[in-house]
């Protein structure tokens, strides 16, 4: 059965329909690696954003602050990451172990490749525009 026009053009259902095929192709690429795609960009937000509060991480990487905890946690348990006090004692922040660090940069290289062939079969400007748009409807 198929939805009514009204829906089957929605924005938001096609969105969540492109970002659940989109994460399980990346999450497919990356399992051979023991980490998700959130577990993902969650590594890189802490390798270029080094000394970020979980607050900040959460707003730079767009996960809800518990889904962030909860991976950094996965994280941590799996040696990647490392937990220290911030400022005052009362925030805390990571960095990436050497282990981290190290499987992070084979993880860049793997997306850099699921990331070339999802763009197979899409101008630069397609692709763009894609971007382009999605990000204006993420803020």
């Amino acid at each position: 059965m198929s939805l009514p026009d009204d829906l089957s053009n929605c924005l938001v259902l096609n969105t969540v329909a492109a970002a659940r095929a989109l994460v399980r192709r990346y999450d497919a690429k990356l399992k051979p690696f023991g980490v998700t795609v959130q577990q993902f960009s969650l590594l890189a937000a802490v390798r270029y954003n080094p000394g970020a509060t979980a607050a900040a991480l959460s707003s730079r990487i767009h996960l809800d602050r518990t889904s962030l905890i909860r991976n950094l946690d996965r994280l941590e348990l799996k040696g990647l990451v490392r937990r220290m006090d911030g400022a005052g004692g009362n925030m805390r922040v990571s960095e990436l172990t050497g282990e981290g660090d190290a499987l992070l940069d084979r993880l860049i290289v793997e997306w850099q490749t699921a990331q070339a062939g999802l763009m197979r079969g899409s101008s630069p400007e397609e692709t763009e525009t894609y971007l382009k748009i999605s990000r204006r409807f993420s803020h």
